[in-house]
């Protein structure tokens, strides 16, 4: 399930997300973007969706992207503590829907 965290004054949700199998922040508190929450941290969900952008996938052994190696894209819902990823995400785990993880 999601983590709080607080930094710099604002609050943060963290889960984690094994599409990228790496955390991803959601703020439900100004200022800046914030998402809605509806306070179940058992069985969440924040709304709107959630698009985390990062750089293109590194090679495991030279750690550098090949040339022209496009981004990845992480697009998901989060509605009763599954994750929906979307069509657009460029991982594996597109169109499916997960139950989070529980990091207890």
């Amino acid at each position: 399930m999601p983590k709080i965290m607080e930094a710099a004054g604002k609050l943060n949700w963290t889960f984690f997300c094994p599409g990228c199998q790496h955390h991803h922040g959601i703020s439900t508190i100004p200022p800046g973007p914030v998402w809605i929450f509806n306070g179940d941290v058992n069985s969440p969900t924040f709304s709107p969706s959630l698009m985390v952008k990062r750089g293109p996938k590194c090679d495991p052994v030279t750690h550098l992207a090949p040339k022209g190696a496009p981004g990845q894209v992480c697009h998901s819902f989060i509605r009763g503590g599954k994750i929906q990823f979307l069509n657009d995400c460029t991982h594996e785990l597109a169109g499916q829907t997960v139950d989070m993880v529980d990091e207890d």
